[in-house]
C-alpha cells in the first residue's frame, strides 16, 4: 500500500511497457542529437511575444495555486490530506544554486543578461524532470479524491502542466540558449534512467533504489539545461570556406 500523497507503483506488463516507451524515446533523442545540424540557436521571441509568455506563465502559476487549494481542501475534507517528507528538495535546491552560479559566471555577454538567463535556467531545469515525470504518475496518484478522482487529477495536473510548459518556453528569451548534441544526449540519458526506474516499479523515492534513480535523473535534468547555456567550442570553418580557398587565419 503506497503512502498518502504518492502514487501506485508500476508492476507486471505495465512497468515493462513503460520502460520500453522510455527507452524508445531516449533512443530517438540520441539519434536526433547525432543527425541534426547542431549547435543551433533558438529563435528569440519579440517584445510582444515575450510579454504574452510572461503573462501566460504568471497566470498558470496563479491557476495552479488556486487549484492546489481546491484539491487540498477536498482531500482534507475527505481526511486524505498529508504526504511523506520530501527528501529530494535539498538536492534540487543545491543543483539550482550551482546552475545559477555556473551560468552567471560563464554566460555571455554577461551582466544583467547572464543573471536573468541563469535565473531562468535554475527555474526551468526542474521542469525538464517534472514534465515527463508527471505524465508518468498522474494517472496513478494516491489516494483518489472522491467523489470524482479523475476530475481532481485534472484540477491538479492541468495547471501544473501549464506551469511546466510556460516555464520551459521562457528559455527562448535568453540569447545564450542554443541546442547542442549534449542537450539531446543528456535528456536521452535522463529518460534512460527513468526506464531503469520503471523496471524497478517507478516507486516513490522512499527506499534507496528509487531514491538514487530520482536523484540521478534530477541531476541529469539540470545537466540538460546547462548544455543550453554553457559556451560551445568554436567550430572549424574549413567546411564553410569556398572551394579552392583556404579558411582565414584567426
Amino acid at each position: 500500500m503506497p503512502h498518502y500523497g504518492t502514487w501506485f507503483s508500476y508492476s507486471g506488463s505495465a512497468k515493462l511497457t513503460l520502460a520500453i516507451v522510455l527507452l524508445a524515446a531516449a533512443a530517438a533523442l540520441a539519434y536526433a542529437g547525432i543527425r541534426l545540424p547542431l549547435p543551433a540557436g533558438a529563435p528569440r521571441p519579440g517584445r510582444n511575444t515575450t510579454t504574452l509568455m510572461v503573462v501566460a506563465w504568471a497566470l498558470s502559476i496563479i491557476a495552479f495555486l488556486a487549484c492546489v487549494g481546491i484539491y487540498g481542501k477536498q482531500a482534507h475534507h475527505e481526511h486524505l490530506a498529508g504526504r511523506p517528507a520530501d527528501n529530494i528538495f535539498p538536492i534540487t535546491f543545491l543543483a539550482a544554486v550551482v546552475t545559477f552560479f555556473l551560468i552567471t559566471v560563464t554566460g555571455k555577454p554577461g551582466g544583467k543578461t547572464a543573471v536573468i538567463s541563469a535565473a531562468l535556467a535554475a527555474v526551468a531545469a526542474p521542469m525538464v524532470f517534472e514534465l515527463p515525470f508527471d505524465l508518468i504518475v498522474m494517472a496513478r496518484t494516491y489516494p483518489p479524491i472522491p467523489p470524482n478522482p479523475a476530475l481532481y487529477r485534472v484540477v491538479f495536473f492541468a495547471p501544473l502542466f501549464a506551469v511546466e510548459i510556460t516555464t520551459l518556453a521562457l528559455l527562448a528569451w535568453a540569447p545564450m540558449v542554443r541546442l547542442t548534441r549534449a542537450t539531446f544526449f543528456a535528456f536521452a540519458l535522463m529518460l534512460a534512467v527513468f526506464a531503469v526506474w520503471a523496471l524497478a516499479g517507478f516507486d516513490y523515492p522512499a527506499t534507496p533504489v528509487p531514491y538514487a534513480l530520482n536523484v540521478v535523473s534530477k541531476l541529469l535534468a539540470f545537466a540538460t539545461i546547462l548544455t543550453l547555456f554553457l559556451p560551445v567550442r568554436a567550430q572549424a570553418q574549413v567546411e564553410d570556406a569556398p572551394a579552392g580557398q583556404a579558411p582565414a587565419s584567426a
